[in-house]
């Protein structure tokens, strides 16, 4: 199955659109629905004699329909507290079970599903588990399972879950945590799920894997990268021209970058893969988001999550009576555990950074990905120390934690905070018996969300962690509110730090 992107069906028309920026935001473009057949479109704009800013607009307007961001969402909180407001949240996020539309980006789902909110009107893939976290807690598991439903859609058709259910979407995917979300799911319904989910986690396995064992060494294929004893993973897409949802920036930034075009673009859309669009931590200059290099990295929460699914694969097995593909699994996780701490443990720092290909070593840049391989388990007792030590010098701030120490002005870097990595974070700190400094953290973060809450009657993508008074910043878009995995790690955050005052 195979859907066509807006820049395949509608080609100079498209590319029209965005360079000259007729809305500011050009999301709004490429997810628009056309009003009649693209073929008639395309010739009524074969017509069209003045093709300036106006007029784009004008023919834009008439031959197509705009869903606007929701860039607030309008509710009452006074006396409301904040997990009552994050349950009358979850109507306004969810979406019914999509219908598919000609030339329309949208993947149709079949499952009700919960979006971000803001200009994010469809769903995410890495997005969803944080979300999931607060559904569950909140006793919304229709939810948490019609989502985990329509991931196992997409793995089923098209052999991977993209970033988004967009068109455009299609050549990328986001770190996968699917495995998490199955395992999540299974917390409720019994080990009777792993019988149904468990193939779509191979394929899952298998898309992030693809063509390892065919590697020499040195070489890479897609995501996995071939080191002198064993395979990792990177970030990746196929895809060498500017991002469909912000064309016209990506095209800027090219014309000032001392990058290739075709090379730029792929660096772009792999950063884009990791989530972590845009950081310091993908670029040669923390300063010049034109010198990324995205898909030159390994990156270590990448192979942790990769480490994780291998585990939940071989667990999967078991439960299934397949012995052999469960001892398969289990030795591939330890391999893989033992190639993280090869090459993602910076012994010159003392705590996990990625690594990078091209000069074959360690990076120096310290950021919120560390954690996971506490999150997962994978680091000595020391090591969890260290990291955490690392993270209190550089990275804790008084509303949560730095997702980097360095304030370049990508959205990924300091002074923002992002839920999913003070998750992460917690998770990892009580996994090693660090306490104290995970209950110091998920108190920050939550007495964070609070008061913007408290000033502004809402729940934000991102926040500014070192000043509370002030609204988080950077990258493409404004600060965009609902917000799915803030909501939910909210949520989570409480649940823990309210269990661990009765132990």
């Amino acid at each position: 199955m195979s859907h066509k992107s807006p820049l395949d069906i509608f080609g100079d028309l498209f590319i029209d659109l965005h360079l000259y920026q007729i809305y500011p935001d050009g999301k709004l473009i490429s997810d628009a629905e056309p009003k009649r057949p693209a073929e008639e479109i395309l010739a009524a704009y074969k017509e069209l004699e003045t093709k300036d800013k106006a007029h784009l607009k004008e023919f834009f307007d008439t031959h197509f329909t705009v869903h606007k961001a929701k860039d607030t969402i309008t509710l009452d909180t006074e006396g409301v507290t904040p997990n009552e407001h994050i349950k009358r949240l979850w109507p306004m996020l969810s979406r019914d079970p999509d219908q598919a539309k000609v030339a329309s980006s949208k993947i149709p789902l079949p499952f009700p599903y919960v979006v971000p909110g803001g200009r994010f009107n469809e769903i995410y893939y890495w997005d969803s588990y944080f979300t999931m976290l607060g559904l569950a807690l909140q006793e919304e598991w229709h939810l948490v399972e019609s989502m985990v439903r329509n991931f196992d859609h997409l793995i089923r058709s098209y052999g991977h879950i993209p970033n988004g259910n967009r068109s455009y979407f299609m050549s990328r995917s986001q770190p996968p945590f699917y495995s998490l979300m199955v395992e999540l799911l299974a917390s409720h319904n019994g080990d009777t799920i792993w019988q149904e989910f468990t193939p779509s986690l191979l394929a899952e396995y298998n898309f992030w894997t693809e063509g390892a064992d065919d590697l020499t060494s040195g070489r890479s294929y897609k995501h996995s990268v071939r080191l002198p004893d064993g395979v990792l993973q990177r970030y990746y897409d196929d895809k060498t021209h500017p991002r469909e949802e912000m064309y016209h920036d990506d095209v800027e930034l090219s014309a000032i970058s001392s990058q290739p075009s075709e090379s730029l673009y792929a660096h772009l859309r792999a950063a884009c893969e990791s989530g972590w669009d845009f950081s310091a931590r993908w670029c040669d200059d923390p300063e010049n988001l034109g010198s990324i290099k995205a898909g030159n990295f390994i990156p270590v929460d990448l192979n942790c999550l990769l480490y994780k699914l291998e585990k939940v694969l071989s667990s999967a097995y078991a439960i299934i009576g397949n012995q052999e593909e469960s001892k398969t699994f289990l030795s591939k996780s330890h391999k893989r555990a033992t190639l993280i701490q090869k090459y993602c443990w910076n012994t010159t720092l003392g705590t996990f950074t990625d690594y990078r290909i091209d000069s074959e070593s360690p990076t120096e840049t310290i950021t919120a990905a560390s954690f996971f391989p506490l999150f997962m388990n994978i680091a000595s007792k020391a090591q969890a120390k260290n990291v955490c030590e690392w993270a209190k010098k550089e990275l804790w701030g008084p509303g949560g934690l730095l997702t980097t120490n360095i304030n370049s002005g990508q959205q990924w870097d300091a002074p923002n905070g992002w839920a999913p990595l003070q998750w992460v974070a917690c998770k990892g700190l009580l996994n090693y018996k660090l306490t104290n400094s995970a209950l110091e953290l998920a108190n920050n973060w939550t007495l964070c969300n609070e008061k913007v809450y408290r000033n502004h009657g809402k729940f934000v993508e991102k926040y500014n962690v070192l000043d509370m008074d002030q609204e988080a910043g950077g990258g493409e878009y404004p600060v965009q509110d609902g917000f799915g995995w803030s909501n939910g790690v909210y949520i989570a955050l409480k649940d823990v730090l309210e269990k661990t005052k009765h132990i």
